[in-house]
């Protein structure tokens, strides 16, 4: 990621100039679930809450669930309960992971991102990783300039992090990305609850990202669902070059 865009990521507040702001998730949506990026994390996890806590590989599963559940992400439990460092975790978990041997420059993802006409829409990457891993996703795809800024989970933070489906992590993401008016709020998310939340609190645009192979939720968390990102062009097709 460029310098200016981790200056706009850690800074109180992007300059607001009427834009729309499109929020890009990262993990399985920007990549697709095959490159098992979820499934490595998953298990380095497991081993932290195994070392860390002193835990059965099988409580360490059952505990790692029950923090997802509760609170949208496991590192949340740990500080809240065990008193973790946050950023050692992050160190043994998402830093550690080996993205470079799964992740490489997306041409077509690159060359959706730039069909997005920037004069009519601000893009902003929200995620609930460290910064340190969105950057080095979003660099590994080779799209690390084609975003204004991030919003990610501060870990550094203390007791309660700020994590979607938090409505507090939305908000701080339209102060972060400078926009005010959620009826001009895009968002696109591969997590249902995520995707509910961004809908309940008022975000005027939300699509839920599938997978090719995955059944359509018995429950819609929000108005739209595709299964392919180049889908948006046909959702919304006001946001791309040569639309009027």
């Amino acid at each position: 990621m460029t310098a200016a865009i981790l200056a706009t990521c850690l800074s109180n507040g992007a300059s607001s100039d009427g834009r729309p702001v499109f929020f890009f998730d990262i993990d399985n949506c920007l990549y697709p679930r095959s490159k098992k990026v979820h499934d490595m994390m998953k298990d380095l996890i497991r081993k932290y809450f195994t070392k860390h806590l002193e835990l059965t590989a099988d409580d360490a599963r059952q505990l790692h669930e029950h923090y997802y559940r509760q609170y949208g992400l496991a590192i949340e439990g740990l500080v809240r309960h065990h008193k973790i460092d946050p950023m050692e975790y992050n160190r043994l978990v998402d830093d550690a992971l080996p993205l470079e041997n799964v992740l490489h420059p997306d041409e077509d993802l690159r060359n959706l991102i730039l069909s997005i006409d920037r004069s009519k829409v601000k893009l902003w990457l929200f995620t609930n990783a460290y910064v340190t891993h969105g950057q080095r996703v979003v660099r590994l795809l080779g799209v690390e300039d084609l975003f204004d800024g991030m919003t990610f989970c501060d870990y550094a933070e203390g007791d309660e992090l700020v994590c979607k489906p938090k409505k507090l992590a939305y908000e701080r993401a339209m102060e972060q990305a400078g926009v005010s008016d959620k009826s001009k709020c895009f968002f696109i998310d591969d997590s249902w609850g995520n995707c509910r939340a961004a809908e309940e609190f008022g975000w005027g645009n939300v699509v839920l990202k599938l997978e090719p192979e995955d059944p359509e939720p018995e429950k819609k968390p929000c108005k739209w669902e595709i299964k392919e990102l180049r889908e948006l062009r046909d959702l919304f097709p006001e946001l791309f070059k040569g639309s009027k």
